[in-house]
């Protein structure tokens, strides 16, 4: 089997992880990594043992597929450039800055037969990947995402930053249109939203409550999930997935039992699976675990809220 070319363009901090993922595969060849930054892109150039560039367009011709994991603001330039030229491309959340940009590089990628895969990492959790069998119709969500500050984070909003993986999930589960959103949030320590809250009803009648900060003292990934007879709890940062049921017997008169399963999941490598799952969807032909639409359903969702919390924070300071 031929191997597939790969380059990574953008190597800071996670960049740098995916470039580590494809030299680990078999059926990848790590050809070079790319930043605009030549000190960057030389050190892991030389951790790896590979070619630095620091104009990515220089990879053209030689590479079958990239990471793009360039800051938010990069993603659309480069890889409406990729996939005009038939690259296959996996790209960090949020997919682009804009709802138009992402439409358009899911139309070229269209065009030109290319993969076009968000990194929306939690799907490959395996704690996540636990749900699907339990799933049925869920009728209330509360997600919390919750971080310690990180300047590294602040090119974009903890919507974009953070919330985006839980609006991305919960729209997958519950898969049905949004009839209205409520949302607030305000900058603590940055000059955009470091904690925001969003109540998001969609027309199936669910309801998600949704957290997300970047100013905690610790980290918390946790999601509940409520349906008929069934409450369901993930941890995605200690890998924990607990269904409860409502049993056959009672634990008081006229109050059913309530039965419960508990799974703990190895750390694994969710990384890892996410850059597998994308070169298998190109050497395959298949459709990737989370498409350019999905990504693009997603940021819309976090534009509104953002949007949402930009107003209101405006009708605050002038009524004050």
């Amino acid at each position: 089997m031929r191997k597939m070319k790969c380059a990574v363009i953008g190597v800071g901090y996670l960049g740098r992880f995916h470039a580590q993922k494809y030299q680990m595969l078999e059926q990848a060849e790590l050809v070079g990594v790319c930043d605009v930054n030549p000190e960057v892109s030389a050190r892991v150039a030389q951790e790896l043992n590979v070619t630095a560039f620091t104009d990515y367009k220089a990879l053209f011709g030689q590479v079958d597929a990239v990471s793009i994991a360039a800051t938010t603001h990069e993603h659309y330039a480069i890889a409406k450039s990729c996939l005009a030229q038939g690259i296959h491309v996996l790209i960090e959340k949020p997919i682009t800055e804009t709802v138009v940009q992402a439409q358009e590089l899911i139309a070229l990628a269209s065009a030109h037969n290319a993969k076009l895969q968000v990194g929306h990492l939690e799907r490959f959790n395996s704690a996540r990947l636990a749900l699907e069998e339990h799933l049925a119709k869920p009728l209330f969500i509360e997600s919390h995402r919750l971080a310690p500050f990180n300047p590294r984070g602040t090119d974009v909003n903890v919507i974009l930053d953070l919330m985006i993986h839980d609006i991305d999930i919960i729209q997958t589960i519950v898969k049905s249109p949004i009839k209205h959103i409520d949302a607030q949030g305000a900058p603590i320590l940055s000059k955009s939203i470091d904690i925001a809250n969003a109540r998001i009803t969609f027309e199936n009648h669910c309801v998600a409550n949704v957290t997300a900060s970047r100013i905690s003292f610790k980290t918390e990934r946790k999601t509940r999930i409520f349906q008929e007879n069934t409450y369901i709890s993930i941890d995605y940062h200690d890998k924990q997935f607990a269904v409860f049921q409502k049993g056959e017997g009672e634990m008081f008169p006229g109050i059913p039992e309530i039965t419960r399963h508990q799974s703990v999941f190895e750390k694994g490598d969710a990384l890892l699976e996410e850059i597998k799952s994308f070169l298998y969807c190109i050497e395959h032909n298949t459709t990737p675990l989370v498409t350019g639409e999905e990504g693009c359903a997603a940021l819309a969702t976090a534009a509104q809220i953002t949007a949402l919390i930009d107003k209101n924070l405006i009708t605050n300071y002038a009524n004050r």
